[in-house]
């Protein structure tokens, strides 16, 4: 896949600091499907971002450049990791990309759909077939630091509540993009 030389100003973040409960505690960065690990999945994803920052441990290698940070204190949840991610942005982003670590099935085709359906609103992210908000997506970036929570109340929030008051698209997930591996059963069938 080319680049999308239209997308400048564009920035991603991967949430990849999670607690991976139900698999042991396992890095899920490090998780490999098909001989690739989750973060190169996640990385690829953000082929036309100017700049990828992760948020968890530095532990795996990436072919591309990217800057990993954590949050303080650590496992503060998914808005703690994203609003984390975009103050280690070194760029000051038009539209900011946001994504779990553990949806290897987004591509960088996904981003391209949730960039061209966030044109009008305060972004779009990704839904699943029963309508669930997933959590693969772009946000405007002056729209995000509106409705931006104090550092306090960033830890433990609820991402829907952070995005509540924004106008966000949906866009339908394509074939397994809405998949995400919570248990090792989920990283089986997704290898199937």
């Amino acid at each position: 896949m080319d680049f999308d030389l239209t997308a400048g100003g564009f920035c991603g973040v991967v949430l990849a600091g999670g607690t991976a409960a139900r698999m042991d505690g396992v890095d899920k960065a490090g998780v490999e499907l098909a001989g690739r690990t989750f973060l190169a999945y996640a990385v690829d994803a953000f082929l036309d971002a100017d700049e990828v920052v992760v948020v968890g441990p530095a532990g795996v290698r990436t072919e591309r450049p990217v800057t990993f940070v954590c949050e303080d204190p650590p496992r503060g949840g998914p808005v703690a990791g994203l609003l984390t991610g975009v103050d280690a942005l070194l760029r000051a982003p038009r539209l900011v990309g946001v994504l779990a670590v553990d949806m290897p099935r987004v591509t960088a085709g996904t981003m391209r759909r949730l960039r061209d359906a966030a044109v009008g609103h305060d972004g779009a992210f990704l839904v699943d077939g029963d309508g669930r908000r997933q959590l693969a997506g772009v946000l405007d970036a002056a729209r995000l630091a509106a409705v931006r929570p104090d550092l306090e109340g960033q830890h433990g929030m609820a991402l829907h509540r952070l995005l509540e008051p924004l106008d966000l698209a949906g866009v339908a997930a394509a074939g397994e993009e809405a998949v995400d591996v919570d248990s090792w059963a989920d990283l089986r069938d997704l290898g199937r």
